[in-house]
């Protein structure tokens, strides 16, 4: 790409020489959800042999994927965010929130969304597809947790906006204090089933584990500040309170990380507390 001489200073200018092909943007969305080797990338994106080969090596010289072996005969890499690739995902998730709100949406501000929309089939597409291996977050128990117990017979995993802030004229937005008291109270039922609970949210850990003290949630908050779960599902946010948040949702996901419903939009947070419940119960009986 050529520049002007005045965006050899410019940061917005030189990102744009990574991010202003389309393929390119595709590429690490796809990378990001997980389908990190060639002919994944190819049969998702339906992109030439000769063009991804191209843009995977214009990805990995510009230090945003590196290339890491995983089979010897004959040779076969996986193509791997880098620091600086993952540092790209917040762009990602962001560019997501505003082609969902102005382009797929009506440009109203909301936490929640409507059945019909792109959003909701996005979320409800989840059902029936794996989530990403190895994916981690930090939690509120001071270390990296899988998004899904390894011990469990299934995994309840909700996101929600966050606890602790006024939420203003923002439909949908309000409840998160109440829902992680209802999953508390909930939690000896979910336990009795070998069900494990996980509430998520772009909040940071130590706004999280001041929350789960005073609040005392048995079961670990987990902080997508970085937006690796959002970009790896490509999860409905909005803009509020000075950061890009979770819309409410809930998946029951099984021992082998298969999404096994979807509750999306959560309209009464009780009613989808007792759901997630039987739902996920049901998915862990033998």
């Amino acid at each position: 790409m050529r520049m002007h001489n005045a965006d050899e200073n410019c940061g917005i200018a030189q990102a744009a020489t990574v991010l202003g092909d389309w393929w390119n943007v595709l590429v690490l969305r796809e990378v990001a959800r997980g389908h990190v080797r060639f002919d994944a990338l190819a049969a998702e994106l339906g992109l030439s042999r000769k063009v991804l080969t191209e843009r995977l090596g214009r990805l990995v010289a510009q230090g945003v994927l590196h290339r890491s072996l995983y089979q010897r005969r004959p040779v076969r890499y996986e193509y791997l965010l880098t620091d600086a690739g993952a540092a790209l995902l917040p762009l990602l998730v962001a560019m997501q929130d505003w082609g969902d709100r102005w382009l797929l949406g009506d440009g109203r501000l909301t936490a929640t969304a409507a059945a019909d929309g792109a959003e909701h089939a996005r979320v409800h597409a989840l059902t029936g597809t794996r989530l990403p291996e190895g994916l981690e977050l930090p939690g509120t128990q001071g270390e990296n947790l899988p998004v899904v117990s390894p011990d469990a017979a299934a995994t309840v995993l909700f996101t929600y906006p966050g606890t602790g802030v006024e939420w203003g004229p923002v439909p949908g937005a309000e409840g998160c204090t109440l829902e992680n008291r209802l999953f508390r109270d909930a939690w000896p039922a979910f336990w009795r089933t070998d069900v494990a609970v996980r509430g998520v949210s772009t909040q940071l850990t130590h706004e999280q584990q001041e929350f789960a003290r005073a609040e005392d949630i048995p079961y670990p908050l987990l902080s997508d500040a970085a937006h690796q779960l959002a970009a790896a599902l490509r999860l409905p946010t909005f803009s509020g309170a000075g950061r890009l948040r979770h819309k409410r949702l809930i998946l029951v996901v099984d021992a082998e990380r298969t999404v096994r419903h979807a509750l999306f939009p959560v309209v009464d947070i009780p009613h989808a507390v007792d759901e997630s419940l039987r739902l996920a119960a049901a998915c862990a009986r033998p």
